[in-house]
């Protein structure tokens, strides 16, 4: 299911299809434990799909903060502050748009 949160896209559940035209297992992939740390998205769009862990995520200039976990599919839009509260080990592919 795909939504907007914060300015940010959603999916929870990509299809296969969906996964492999967008060939996310070719994308590059990057993890880290648990930690807490700012990311400015300074690409046109940051895409990434998480293979493994949580993180809450809290963007600049809103309250509160939304989850995204294994098998998410996340676009985050240049400019956008965001602060990564990683819960659980992440692994991820990414793409850089």
């Amino acid at each position: 299911m795909a939504t907007n949160t914060f300015g940010v896209n959603l999916d929870t559940n990509p299809s296969l299809s969906k996964l492999t035209k967008l060939r996310v297992t070719k994308w590059p992939k990057w993890g880290c434990g648990p930690s807490k740390f700012p990311w400015t998205v300074t690409a046109d769009t940051e895409a990434i799909y998480l293979l493994e862990g949580k993180v809450n995520v809290h963007v600049d200039g809103h309250e509160g903060s939304f989850e995204i976990g294994a098998g998410d599919l996340v676009v985050f839009p240049k400019g956008m502050k965001v602060t990564w509260d990683v819960t659980e080990t992440v692994k991820k592919h990414y793409y850089i748009l």
